[in-house]
């Protein structure tokens, strides 16, 4: 049963996969928040872990980084081992000072600069959206539980190092919130196999104040809310 680029058999990933894109960041969540975690992918060094959170099988993969990238991983949990649902556990360059550093995005859509969902929509651009039932369930929880949450559109593009000097400019005057690079391919992509998707992204950038995380905290960044984001998401398998 094994893929090109994930070497695991049926019934090693649950219906749920979590999804940071450093595979790093995969292996210190797994060890973190997932009980009996077992190594079920090492082929590129894309690691992914399978466990359980409160009884409940979850697993936790790297993605990679770029549209391509999540592409690959996404279309074969999806195609090939029954995943019924990907979030991906992020990081983001916020486009406004309403946000700051640590805050939690809820992606509720993704424009892009990519041709990925055009061609993939026979031309026409493709606008694609969170999975409803996740995403509120999701601000809910943050929201009772006190932390810093907000919902809104992300721009995800092929570009870290963008040629255009007025990008952020006029992506930040279309209300877009933050920048990514996978969102918009991943939505789609559970559309298409017709599965569910949910971004959640913790700012590690606030592009408009020159603010950053460290290397250290952009690798722990979601430790800290995945007690509240999990059981949330959990509650939501059968809507």
């Amino acid at each position: 049963m094994s893929t090109p680029h994930i070497d695991a058999e049926p019934g090693d990933f649950a219906e749920l996969v979590l999804m940071p894109g450093d595979p790093l960041r995969a292996r210190a969540l797994a060890g973190q928040v997932l009980d009996d975690a077992r190594q079920v992918n090492t082929v590129r060094n894309m690691l992914a872990y399978t466990g359980h959170y409160q009884g409940q099988p979850v697993s936790i993969m790297g993605s990679g980084m770029g549209m391509p990238s999540i592409s690959i991983y996404a279309h074969e949990l999806f195609d090939h081992f029954g995943v019924q649902r990907i979030v991906r556990v992020g990081t983001c360059g916020a486009l406004t000072t309403e946000l700051e550093l640590g805050d939690l995005l809820l992606a509720t859509a993704a424009c892009t600069d990519s041709s990925m969902n055009r061609e993939r929509f026979a031309g026409w651009d493709y606008a694609p959206a969170a999975d409803f039932a996740m995403a509120r369930a999701v601000h809910d929880a943050a929201q009772a539980a006190g932390l810093p949450v907000r919902a809104g559109e992300v721009m995800s593009t092929d570009w870290f190092y963008h040629p255009d000097p007025g990008f952020i400019d006029k992506v930040a005057a279309m209300g877009v919130l933050a920048l990514d690079m996978e969102t918009a391919a991943l939505y789609a992509l559970a559309r298409q196999h017709g599965r569910r998707a949910l971004t959640l992204l913790t700012v590690s950038d606030v592009i408009p104040a020159s603010a950053h995380f460290s290397p250290a905290e952009r690798q722990s960044a979601f430790g800290a809310v995945i007690d509240v984001v999990l059981p949330a998401l959990m509650a939501t398998a059968g809507e």
